[in-house]
């Protein structure tokens, strides 16, 4: 039985590097591989796809990075857990399970845990009591929303995770586990701890270090306020966590990698996304961040250690994805001399335009790239210098696909209509809005599975 286990952070997002959560896996003495792959809009994205093909749903990248990680996982005995599942996990399980036999590995365990897609019971819900009120507003207008749901993930614990690999579960494909589940499974699955009371401050160390890692080069470089300082980030080493049995852990990289981790680095990725120190509230457990220790020990090495725990939530957060109109958009480029004042120019003969065609929108927003476009209304208000080029942005939410087109057309026809010297990239097709609708829900009306696929 071990006292320490070192677990990888194979990935921060759909879209990540793969070369990094490689590269682990050939350097790192990995027992576990930890892959991050949702994000909240994620899930209804996925939705969609799923709604046009029932076989799709899953992380598209998924297959080709396991086709590259599968193989050296095996020869290095690292089990994999990702929720590159998304909305249909067990699609991209058979899709793994053919994988694996095209790629000769035999006797490979897939495990599958179902259980957060909550879509086609929502109804139940509302009907058990549930009010669905918005946790972020505090509204109370779900129904106003219900025939335009497309998707409905609750954030679940690491039961399923712990489940499959107590069955031998060489690789476990989730859905919308909480992103550091993915971590606090195989911590609590080897080291046998249960949610009890007398648990509650190591799951709640579990769920930090999974907190800090689950971003993968976010606390090892990336993202950093001192992003000067970091050394080829271009070839940046993701997080390793060496967790010990006491709850204390170390945040570290392979050796020879770029990037960073320190303690500021760690600290940096320890408060992201997060609102209350003293309660960051995950299906796991609730974490207290404001008792840690964290001990610089050089080498690109942090330890963590005092986190303390307050026992699991008395609820779980279900993000509702909905068709909320559609967004049109157009982006034009104008150049020296008197730059600022053709976009300006273009601004008032796209309203114009606008108004002639009859636009219907919701709302619509102008913003002058390098000026506004990041900081809004908050820009400065400086002198405006005779730029060497700048760009007008504007964007419409409306109700119909049709009406968003018209944002398309009137900036298109802004190459003669407009100011001489204009460039334009491709026109943007009007694109479906995806709101989401955080709630909470009753942890009973949530039950995991787990289906191994042999190969």
């Amino acid at each position: 039985m071990k006292d320490v286990i070192r677990l990888g952070s194979g990935s921060g997002f759909w879209g990540d590097a793969i070369d990094p959560a490689e590269e682990s896996l050939r350097k790192g003495k990995l027992d576990y591989l930890c892959m991050d792959y949702l994000a909240e809009l994620t899930m209804a994205l996925l939705q969609r796809m799923k709604l046009k093909n029932p076989e799709a749903g899953y992380i598209p990248d998924l297959i080709d990075h396991m086709r590259t990680l599968l193989p050296l996982a095996r020869k290095s005995g690292t089990r994999i857990i990702c929720n590159g599942g998304g909305v249909n996990p067990r699609a991209a399980g058979e899709q793994l399970r053919v994988l694996a036999n095209e790629l000769g590995l035999s006797g490979l365990r897939i495990a599958v845990v179902e259980g957060d897609d909550m879509v086609d019971r929502m109804d139940q819900l509302v009907e058990a009591g549930e009010t669905l009120e918005n946790m972020e507003t505090g509204e109370n207008g779900f129904n106003e929303l219900r025939e335009r749901v497309v998707a409905a993930n609750v954030y679940t614990d690491s039961s399923g995770i712990r489940q499959a690999l107590a069955e031998g579960a060489d690789v476990v494909v989730t859905g919308r586990v909480s992103d550091n589940a993915l971590y606090v499974g195989p911590i609590m699955h080897e080291f046998g701890w249960s949610h009890d009371a007398d648990h509650a401050d190591l799951i709640g160390s579990a769920i930090t270090a999974g907190h800090i890692v689950e971003c993968a080069s976010a606390c090892s470089g990336g993202m950093s306020s001192c992003f000067d300082e970091m050394p080829q980030m271009g070839m940046v080493g993701f997080p390793i966590v060496e967790f010990s049995r006491d709850g204390s852990f170390v945040v570290t990289k392979p050796e020879a990698t770029g990037g960073k981790v320190n303690s500021f680095t760690v600290k940096e990725h320890l408060v992201y996304e997060i609102a209350d120190p003293a309660n960051y509230i995950m299906p796991d457990g609730i974490a207290d961040f404001t008792s840690l220790t964290l001990e610089d020990l050089g080498n690109d090495r942090v330890r963590v250690s005092g986190v303390r725990g307050k026992g699991v939530p008395d609820r779980l957060k279900l993000v509702v994805g909905y068709q909320d109109g559609w967004i049109g958009e157009g982006t034009v480029m104008f150049p020296w001399p008197r730059a600022y004042e053709r976009a300006v120019k273009a601004r008032q003969t796209l309203t114009e335009r606008f108004e002639r065609l009859g636009l219907v929108a919701d709302d619509i927003l102008f913003s002058f790239v390098g000026l506004d476009t990041l900081h809004g209304p908050a820009a400065k208000n400086t002198e405006i210098p005779d730029l060497n080029e700048i760009g007008l942005r504007v964007a419409a939410k409306t109700r119909s696909r049709s009406e968003a087109d018209k944002i398309r057309r009137a900036c298109t026809q802004l190459w003669i209509m407009g100011p001489g010297g204009s460039a334009f990239g491709t026109p943007s097709k009007p694109r479906p809005v995806v709101a989401v609708w955080p709630t909470l829900i009753d942890p009973a009306a949530v039950t995991q599975t787990v289906t191994h696929l042999e190969v």
